[in-house]
């Protein structure tokens, strides 16, 4: 299975990176994050491993965290839009 491997410079989150792949079939896999809240977040990994990358994209869009306008989770959706556009 190929995959090709993105990385996503956060902004006005405590994590500073996004690192995940994706396949030919636009599944999203491996993804991990650089600082952040740890057992927030390997739980978000966990859940969208091998799910549609579109799908995972809308479910997280907007998710705010203490009234910042974004999240980790609104992060990781618009770190796959953005992953989507390039394919």
């Amino acid at each position: 299975m190929t995959m090709t491997k993105y990385t996503f410079q956060t902004s006005g989150v405590c994590s500073q990176e996004i690192s995940f792949s994706l396949d030919e079939k636009k599944h999203i896999h491996h993804v991990s994050f650089l600082g952040g809240c740890p057992g927030n977040l390997v739980a978000i990994s966990k859940l969208v491993e091998g799910a549609d990358a579109t799908h995972v994209a809308t479910l997280l869009k907007g998710n705010d965290c203490g009234g910042r306008g974004t999240s980790c989770a609104d992060q990781l959706s618009r770190a796959i839009t953005a992953a989507l556009a390039q394919k």
